[in-house]
């Protein structure tokens, strides 16, 4: 409404002028209209420009927020703009980080929780690294790493092309590592005149706030989902193997195994199992997101983003047609042992005959004689 008022200014501004000529005997006829629309003119200049106050004013008068609504994410190119980008990697099954903490003291975040699985380290561009800016400007500007125990980094703001030099700092604390490292990209972004705390996106997160409880909620959730990831495709390796045994008994209607490889197969499914509930800590409650409710709201939505609990199902149902192959190659294998014992027992029993009857024939003959 604001560009059309301002065309139409300029349109009667034009009109009066030409009538102002002394060849126009019209000015002299109806000299109010003259005198009114120069005070008119007089009282607001305007301009052919587009202003944005007065396009915000003019909307806010008529009680409509669509234009507010229509800018929260724009076109492909605003809505790249000013994200930051997240990368979580898994690369080994155990960090240290006691270690890693005390070789990078002056990056450690405080920590806000009594959580010590995990540790959070900022890396600014100052040569002290000490920040000076407040702590939005300092979160927005600076580069995060959230490292867990279990063996997960996530990056806050690293570029492609550094994320190696992160990754070593990491590597030089941890044991275990993996031949073939799981990585999940993801992105936030900051912006302080969204009206509720949160929105999701496609593959990204707006925050109205984004500070350091906000980064390692974040990492938490992703952290999580990348280490469950592993742990799936570790299961999925022994569900492949167990439906190879169950092939292999379809043909043959028998089955070769040691003992021992079966307690080997026994411990890994255990193991795993313990370590998602234990080390992983996929359902334990997030102190942060339990003291606040803004950040117990960005935990919930990845979580659900990320369908952890849905996945844990799926890796729990996999667990159980593990455990039942396990416990039906027990019974079998005893029932082996136990035919071995009884054909052991029967050999025994005869021999002890065989030396009766022995016995018995010799003193018979002894007798005789």
């Amino acid at each position: 409404m604001g560009r059309w008022r301002a065309v139409a200014a300029l349109l009667l501004r034009n009109q009066i002028l030409n009538s102002s000529k002394p060849s126009s005997p019209c000015l002299w006829r109806r000299p109010a209209i003259a005198s009114q629309a120069s005070r008119f003119l007089n009282s607001r200049c305007f301009s052919a420009f587009p202003s944005p106050i007065s396009i915000y004013n003019n909307d806010s008068d008529s009680g409509s927020s669509d234009v507010y609504q229509s800018y929260d994410f724009g076109t492909k190119e605003e809505e790249d703009k000013g994200k930051i980008p997240v990368k979580a990697y898994f690369l080994s099954t155990s960090i240290d980080l006691k270690g890693m903490q005390a070789d990078n003291l002056c990056n450690v975040v405080p920590p806000t929780s009594r959580s010590t699985n995990s540790i959070a380290l900022r890396f600014s561009d100052s040569s002290s690294g000490i920040p000076t800016l407040d702590e939005r400007e300092s979160v927005s500007s600076c580069r995060f790493m959230v490292v867990f125990q279990y063996g997960s980094a996530v990056l806050f703001n690293v570029d492609d092309c550094d994320v190696e030099a992160y990754l070593d700092i990491v590597r030089r604390h941890a044991s275990g590592l993996l031949t073939e490292m799981r990585k999940d990209d993801y992105a936030v972004k900051e912006k302080p005149l969204l009206t509720e705390e949160m929105r999701g996106g496609p593959d990204y997160i707006v925050l109205k706030t984004l500070d350091t409880n906000s980064i390692r909620i974040i990492g938490s959730v992703l952290g999580q989902s990348i280490a469950l990831d592993y742990f799936v495709s570790q299961v999925d390796k022994l569900v492949e193997e167990f439906a190879g045994i169950n092939r292999a008994m379809e043909k043959t209607g028998t089955f070769t195994m040691h003992r021992k490889k079966l307690f080997q197969l026994v411990g890994k499914a255990n193991s795993n199992l313990a370590d998602v509930i234990l080390r992983v800590g996929l359902f334990d409650r997030s102190e942060i997101a339990w003291r606040e409710a803004r950040y117990a709201l960005i935990y919930e939505y990845l979580r659900e983003e990320y369908e952890v609990t849905q996945r844990f199902g799926n890796l729990d149902f996999k667990l159980k047609f593990v455990e039942h192959n396990i416990h039906f190659l027990q019974e079998v294998m005893q029932n082996r042992r136990s035919d071995l014992l009884e054909w052991c027992i029967i050999f025994l029993l005869t021999i002890e005959n065989v030396l009766s009857i022995y016995e018995i024939v010799r003193e018979s003959t002894g007798v005789s004689l």
